[in-house]
C-alpha cells in the first residue's frame, strides 16, 4: 500500500488524528484552529480517502499498518468513528508505537446485537453498502445526515461537514472497505490486551455512538460533549480541545484511568 499523505501542523507533543468514513483530514479543521499551538498535529488522510491516492481496498489491518508507517512512535492518537477502529487495531499491533488513545465518538463495535445495545442495526450499513453501488454522491450525504442527527447545531454542523467533502471524494473501494470494518468489527473482547491509555470523548446527542457506550465500558475515562451529536470536535471544538488537552497535556500521566 503507498505511503498515505498526512499534514503536520503546530507544535508540542504528537497528536494524531484519524478521520472517519467517508471524508478526509480538512474535517478537523475547527479542532486542529484549537490545538496546533498545543500540539504537533499529524492529520492523516486513510487510504482512498483525501489525498492518499491509493484505492483504498484491503483489510483493516492494512489500512492500519499504512496509518502506523505514516506518522510518529510515541504519539498520542484521537480516531473518529471509523478512525477509532483503526486506531484500535494498530494499538493493538504495535502497542510501543502509541503514547495513549482517545476513542473521539467512536466504538469497539458499532453494530447492535443482543448484549451490545450501543450500536446501530446492521441493516442500516446493509443498507449504505447497497446504495454505494447505485449513488455514491446521494449515500455519502445521507451518511452526514445520520451524524448530524440530534446535534444542537444540527444545520451548522452538517454545512461544514458537507464543505469539508465537497473538497476530497473518496474512492468507491475505500467506501466499501470501510462499511465492511464499520460492520464487522469487533474489539470488545481484545480491549483486555489494549495497552496504550484509552479514552472516551463522546457526543451526549450521538445517535450512531450512543452516550451510553460509557457505562458498558466503566473501565476507562469517559467524557461526554453536552449538546453535540456524532461531530463534537465539528459542533463543539473548543469544548473537544479542552478535554483532549485535559487528558493528553505534557505531565497529565498517562494511567488509563487517569
Amino acid at each position: 500500500m503507498s505511503r498515505l499523505a498526512v499534514e503536520q501542523r503546530g507544535q508540542g507533543p504528537d497528536l494524531v488524528l484519524v478521520h472517519g468514513w467517508g471524508m478526509h483530514s480538512g474535517v478537523w479543521d475547527e479542532l486542529a484552529a484549537q490545538l496546533e499551538d498545543r500540539f504537533t498535529l499529524h492529520l492523516v488522510d486513510l487510504p482512498g480517502h483525501g489525498a492518499s491516492r491509493c484505492d483504498g481496498g484491503g483489510d483493516i489491518d492494512a489500512w492500519a499498518g499504512a496509518v502506523l508507517e505514516a506518522v510518529p512512535a510515541g504519539a498520542a492518537w484521537a480516531g473518529w468513528s471509523l478512525g477509532g477502529l483503526v486506531a484500535l487495531q494498530a494499538g493493538l499491533r504495535a502497542p510501543g508505537h502509541m503514547r495513549s488513545l482517545v476513542l473521539l465518538a467512536s466504538t469497539p463495535r458499532f453494530v447492535r446485537a443482543a448484549d451490545w445495545p450501543c450500536g446501530v442495526d446492521a441493516g442500516v450499513l446493509d443498507l449504505f453498502a447497497a446504495q454505494l453501488d447505485k449513488d455514491h454522491e446521494k449515500t455519502l450525504q445521507r451518511f452526514l445526515s445520520l451524524q448530524v442527527r440530534g446535534s444542537e447545531h444540527l444545520a451548522q454542523t452538517l454545512r461544514r461537514l458537507r464543505r469539508r467533502l465537497s473538497t476530497g471524494r473518496p474512492s468507491a473501494a475505500a467506501l466499501r472497505a470501510g462499511l465492511g470494518m464499520l460492520r464487522e468489527s469487533d474489539f470488545r473482547a481484545r480491549l483486555a490486551a489494549f495497552e496504550p491509555p484509552l479514552r472516551l470523548l463522546l457526543g451526549e446527542r450521538d445517535t450512531l455512538v450512543p452516550a451510553a457506550l460509557a457505562g458498558r465500558l466503566q473501565r476507562f475515562p469517559a467524557h461526554c460533549i453536552a449538546g453535540a451529536g456524532h461531530a463534537p470536535f465539528v459542533s463543539h471544538p473548543e469544548a473537544c480541545a479542552a478535554q483532549l488537552w485535559h487528558w493528553l497535556q505534557p505531565g497529565a500521566g498517562e494511567q488509563a484511568h487517569g
